[in-house]
């Protein structure tokens, strides 16, 4: 069991920055894949922005511009920053991470963090 903690989530204002963090609490860890989804009220679960072992990113359409995804290989820990936030970001917002613990493989989600932007 690979657990992820999140933080970083609130109210901010059209317009405004926030900044998800999420560690991966395991050691022996090797993982491929860590990013994040959010799912706002009604609607499903959907890929804001994910980042591979060897850098390479993809993003929402939605927030290519306004977001930046960030990993630290060594401390097993991914960033958001969020940019120009608008209404429609908000979400609740979860950590996803997958990789393997020795030879097994694992996927984890976080708990969620949730994401108001509103005036």
């Amino acid at each position: 069991q690979v657990q992820l903690v999140e933080s970083g989530g609130g109210l901010v204002q059209p317009g405004g920055s926030l900044r998800l963090s999420c560690a991966a609490s395991r050691s022996r860890l090797r993982i491929n894949s860590m990013g994040w989804y959010r799912q706002a009220p009604g609607k499903q679960r959907e890929l804001v922005a994910r980042v591979t072992s060897g850098g390479i990113t993809n993003y929402a359409d939605s927030v290519k511009g306004r977001f930046t995804i960030s990993r630290d290989n060594a401390k097993n820990t991914v960033d958001l920053q969020m940019d120009n936030l608008k209404a429609e970001d908000t979400a609740v917002y979860y950590c996803y991470v997958e990789g393997f613990v020795t030879t097994s493989v694992f996927s984890s989600w976080g708990q969620g963090t949730q994401v108001t932007v509103s005036s």
